[in-house]
């Protein structure tokens, strides 16, 4: 190697050397302890805004009105019950009570017409009892046969069932408050079963003491034939 050469890449060497000049010990402590000192030193926290108050408002406002509707609505029952109950000890009718039973607006339910009764039905036959109790209007109030009360099979048809039938369609009746609505009640009797004779006992007993005193015409709607299609054979046992 020559000493031309020798000298360039001495000058080539002390160029990049100047380039690449790493820092002292001193400079590198103090970046270091900077570092530190802003992680340690956390910024505040932001103060919530109008808007953010404003939004978390009306987030709580909703749950919060239910709850306070709920309250009031609580606080009114129990005022119309502790009314009702004193106004039953004094034997008078609270007039909170009746809008209550009237249903929200007040208004007295449309029976019908006034000149027609309500109707009792009975439908009777050899295998079971049907009792249906209609307003003017021909709505259906009740209607109940024997099974549904617990009778099974060939025991529906019985006399005692038909008279446990009317029994607990009369005690429905009167639960219901319909012995003050009823003004006229008329009887249907339809078919020859069993339970024609047992309903009719029901309604002449201590049982119909509160609806027999409305009743105001008897029919029988028992459907007759004039010719027609040929009788089963009669049944002939033994």
């Amino acid at each position: 190697m020559t000493p031309s050469t020798t000298r360039l890449l001495a000058r080539t060497t002390s160029k990049f050397s100047s380039l690449y000049h790493r820092p002292d010990q001193q400079c590198i402590r103090a970046f270091s302890r900077t570092c530190l000192r802003q992680q340690d030193e956390k910024p505040p926290a932001p103060t919530p805004s109008l808007l953010t108050k404003l939004a978390l408002d009306s987030r709580l406002r909703p749950g919060q009105a239910q709850k306070n509707t709920a309250q009031s609505n609580m606080s009114d029952i129990k005022n119309i019950l502790a009314q009702n109950t004193i106004s039953r000890v004094l034997g008078q009718t609270s007039s909170s009570s009746e809008s209550i039973l009237s249903g929200p607006s007040g208004d007295t339910e449309d029976l019908g017409p006034a000149h027609e009764p309500f109707h009792f039905h009975i439908y009777a036959h050899k295998h079971n009892t049907h009792i249906t109790v209609t307003k003017p209007n021909r709505g259906a109030i009740v209607s109940l046969s024997a099974g549904n009360i617990g009778f099974k099979k060939s025991k529906r048809g019985s006399y005692d069932a038909a008279f446990q039938l009317c029994a607990y369609v009369l005690d429905k009746l009167n639960q219901g408050g319909w012995h003050r609505k009823i003004t006229a009640l008329e009887v249907v009797l339809r078919g020859f079963g069993a339970g024609r004779e047992a309903a009719t006992k029901v309604l002449l007993g201590n049982e119909g003491r509160l609806l027999r005193p409305l009743i105001k015409r008897v029919s029988d709607s028992t459907r007759l034939k004039f010719g027609g299609t040929r009788s089963p054979r009669p049944r002939r046992l033994g």
